[in-house]
C-alpha cells in the first residue's frame, strides 16, 4: 500500500462516508458524523451563518486515515474561546483577520478530539493541511478550539501556539449517590446545596429526565421555546434552527438527556445534555417562568445525579460561570491551538499567550482553593 498522504477539503460532511468519519471520531457525540450533519442539514451552519464547512480528510492508499471538522469563518461568534481582541488588533495593523479557519464543533464549548486520527503523524498532517488551506484560501490563520491536551502538545510541536483557558467540571470520585458526593463537602456547603434543592422543588411540579424513545416531538416544541428565550437574551438571536432539534431527535436521541420541569402537565423549563462515552455535557437551558434555584437544579444537580447513576466520570456544564464552583464543579484547564500567517503578529501572539498561560495557571490554582470540598 502506498505511504503517500492525500489531504482534501469537503464542503459538506455529507461528502464524507459516515462510517469512515465515525471510525475516527471514537464515540464523541459532538464530532460524530450525525451531529455535524444535523448542523448542516438544519441550516444552523452553512450559507449565511458565518460557518462554512470545509472539513479535512487525509487518505492513504484510498482509505480515510484522518479527519477534522473545519470551517471557514467570517466572524468570531459561537466559538467560546474568544479572539475578538486579536481580530481588532490584526485589523488595526492593516491586516484582514476574516476569513479564518476554525477547527471546532460549532456552538459547542466541550473538550474532545479535533484531529481525528489514531496516528500522531496523521494528526500532524491534519495541522499542516490546515495551514496549507489557509495559505491557499487567503485566510489569516487556523485555530483549533476545545482540543485535547495531547492535541495541544502535538500542535505546539507543529508550530501552532497553545492557549489555556478554564471551565468548571464536576468530577466523579466514585460516588455511589448524591449523598456520597455531599459527604465530601464542607458542612456549610453541604447544607447550602440541600437547602437549594429543597427550594427548587417548591416550583410546584415534577422534574423528569428524558432520553431515547421517551423523547417526543412536543418535548422539542417546548424546548425550542426555552432555547429562543435564552438565546434572545444572551446572543441576540439563537444559533441553532428549529430543524436542528428535529434532526438530533431522529439521529441522536439515545445520546440525549433532556431534563424537563413540568407543572400541571405543561413544561416550564428544561436543560439539554448530550451523553458521551464517559461524560455528560450540559449544553442549553431555558425557561418560561422564573423559580428560585430551578436553573441550578436542572442544569447542575440533576446532571450530577445522572452521572453518578450511570457511572460517568465527569459533567461538563459549558462555558463560564463561577457560580458552578459552589456546587462542586471544579476549575480545569481547557486547551486550544492558534496559528496566523503573518509572522510578526504570530510572534506578538506568542508573547501574549506565554503571559496568559502563566496567569491562567495561577487563576486555576486560586479557584481550586475555593471549591466546597472538605479540606484535608
Amino acid at each position: 500500500m502506498s505511504s503517500a498522504l492525500t489531504i482534501s477539503t469537503h464542503s459538506s460532511i455529507a461528502r464524507i462516508p459516515a462510517a469512515d468519519w465515525d471510525r475516527l471520531a471514537g464515540g464523541d457525540p459532538f464530532t460524530s458524523h450525525r451531529f455535524l450533519a444535523a448542523l448542516e442539514a438544519s441550516g444552523s451552519v452553512g450559507p449565511g451563518s458565518g460557518w462554512q464547512p470545509l472539513h479535512l480528510t487525509v487518505e492513504r492508499g484510498g482509505q480515510v486515515v484522518g479527519a477534522a471538522p473545519l470551517y471557514a469563518k467570517s466572524h468570531s461568534q459561537g466559538e467560546y474561546i474568544f479572539d475578538h481582541a486579536w481580530a481588532e488588533a490584526y485589523m488595526r495593523a492593516g491586516g484582514r483577520y476574516y476569513p479564518k479557519l476554525q477547527c471546532a464543533v460549532p456552538f459547542t464549548p466541550a473538550t474532545g478530539p479535533r484531529l481525528l486520527a489514531p496516528d500522531p503523524g496523521i494528526r500532524q498532517a491534519l495541522l499542516s493541511g490546515m495551514a496549507q488551506v489557509a495559505e491557499r484560501a487567503g485566510c489569516s490563520g487556523a485555530h483549533v478550539t476545545f482540543c485535547t491536551e495531547t492535541e495541544a502538545r502535538e500542535g505546539a510541536e507543529a508550530g501552532f501556539l497553545p492557549r489555556v483557558t478554564q471551565q468548571f467540571h464536576w468530577l466523579n470520585r466514585g460516588y455511589g449517590s448524591f449523598d456520597d458526593f455531599l459527604a465530601a463537602l464542607s458542612s456549610r456547603k453541604r447544607k447550602a446545596i440541600r437547602k437549594e434543592r429543597a427550594r427548587a422543588a417548591e416550583f410546584g411540579g415534577t422534574i423528569r429526565r428524558l432520553s431515547g424513545d421517551d423523547l417526543r416531538p412536543d418535548h422539542w416544541d417546548a424546548f425550542w421555546a426555552f432555547y429562543q428565550d435564552t438565546g434572545s437574551r444572551k446572543w441576540g438571536r439563537p444559533y441553532l434552527t428549529r430543524a436542528f432539534f428535529d434532526q438530533i431527535h431522529d439521529t441522536m436521541r439515545d445520546d440525549i438527556l433532556l431534563v424537563m420541569a413540568e407543572r400541571d402537565g405543561q413544561p416550564i423549563a428544561g436543560a439539554l445534555n448530550f451523553i458521551g462515552p464517559d461524560a455528560l455535557y450540559g449544553r442549553y437551558w431555558g425557561c418560561l417562568e422564573d423559580h428560585a434555584f430551578l436553573h441550578f437544579e436542572l442544569c447542575y444537580h440533576q446532571a450530577i445525579d445522572h452521572a453518578i447513576a450511570h457511572g460517568l466520570s465527569r459533567v461538563e456544564a459549558g462555558a463560564q460561570g463561577e457560580h458552578k464552583l459552589a456546587r462542586g464543579y471544579e476549575p480545569v484547564a481547557i486547551h486550544s491551538l492558534h496559528w496566523v500567517r503573518d509572522e510578526g503578529f504570530l510572534r506578538a501572539l506568542a508573547g501574549y499567550l506565554d503571559q496568559e498561560r502563566a496567569a491562567m495557571g495561577q487563576e486555576i490554582e486560586a479557584l481550586a482553593d475555593w471549591t466546597p470540598f472538605r479540606k484535608g
